[in-house]
């Protein structure tokens, strides 16, 4: 194993992979946010957005949001090298995140969409520990907590969502995480 040099550590994590229709193959749907994401140039509440609602359409939002754009911009060449993600583009947001141990809400504004999340009924919290893989390419360490129930709402609409068993970090598609760590 090589020294690790590129990472990114959070706090507050809140991730929902869905897609809108049984028949997609590929999620339509990532919110992927962290109340604080800290890399080694610098710390913001960041993440990344997917929100494509018509799948044969170009997506309305895609790329990685985040309060700085120095944190935002280092996550594809670092995190997501080798990934469909790695040219994402990197996208201002504001971004708000509410966890109590009992639910997560969060609210991410970008490109002129609001993206809210709220998670609630989630399982006692567990250590994860995810080697890499293709998809995600990059260590994973944290605690995780499933969710029992997700609502998804894009500018205040409720929108109808399938949450597959697993996401794209190889854990499941709906979780709440307190912190963790993805290394490469």
């Amino acid at each position: 194993m090589s020294n690790v040099s590129k990472w990114m550590s959070w706090e507050g994590g809140v991730d929902l992979v869905a897609v809108t229709s049984p028949d997609l193959q590929m999620p339509n749907v990532i919110v992927h946010l962290g109340r604080m994401v800290n890399t080694p140039v610098g710390n913001a509440a960041s993440g990344m957005i997917l929100w494509q609602p018509d799948p044969n359409a170009m997506p309305a939002v895609m790329g990685f949001v985040s309060t700085n754009p120095a944190v935002g911009a280092y996550f594809g060449p670092n995190i997501f090298a080798g990934t469909p993600f790695e040219q994402a583009p990197v996208l201002n947001a504001q971004i708000d995140i509410k966890t109590d141990g009992k639910s997560a809400h969060s609210k991410c504004v970008v490109g002129g969409f609001t993206f809210e999340v709220e998670m609630t009924d989630l399982s006692a919290p567990y250590l994860i520990n995810r080697e890499p893989s293709a998809m995600p390419p990059f260590y994973q360490q944290g605690v995780e907590m499933s969710c029992g129930k997700t609502v998804l709402k894009v500018n205040g609409e409720v929108i109808n969502i399938i949450i597959p068993p697993v996401g794209i970090t190889g854990g499941p598609a709906s979780v709440v995480s307190p912190n963790g760590v993805y290394a490469r």
